[in-house]
């Protein structure tokens, strides 16, 4: 299992959790995204995907992050055609792309759309 960000104010940390051994182990924050809470997280079979959420600004970020276990690494994610920023959004793994549905993109507005990353 692999957790990363949240907290009331956000967070650019995280840890993968082994259940074999029952131990944690820090992931790297070289490249990580900035600290942000309210985004999604999907795996992709490979990699953990982190996209959108706020850091604590009324506004949504339309940024993230791919984190690669094997080599405890992260790479931003592309924001050319991304979708608006917005957290508390719902995001799914197609097999072969994120999909993300609704959220908001500050405190007053939710949007009802679907984008693919």
């Amino acid at each position: 299992m692999i957790v990363w960000g949240g907290g009331f104010t956000g967070l650019n940390t995280g840890g993968r959790y082994n259940p074999g051994t029952d131990s944690w182990t820090a992931t790297s924050t070289n490249n990580a995204p900035t600290a942000r809470y309210g985004h999604t997280a999907v795996w992709s079979g490979s990699e953990l995907i982190v996209w959108g959420g706020t850091g604590g600004s009324p506004s949504g970020l339309n940024t993230g992050g791919r984190y690669n276990p094997g080599t405890d690494s992260w790479t931003a994610t592309s924001t050319t055609n991304a979708p608006a920023g917005r957290f508390y959004h719902t995001a799914i793994w197609s097999g072969s792309e994120m999909i993300v549905w609704g959220g908001s993109p500050d405190p007053n507005i939710y949007v009802n759309s679907l984008e693919r990353q």
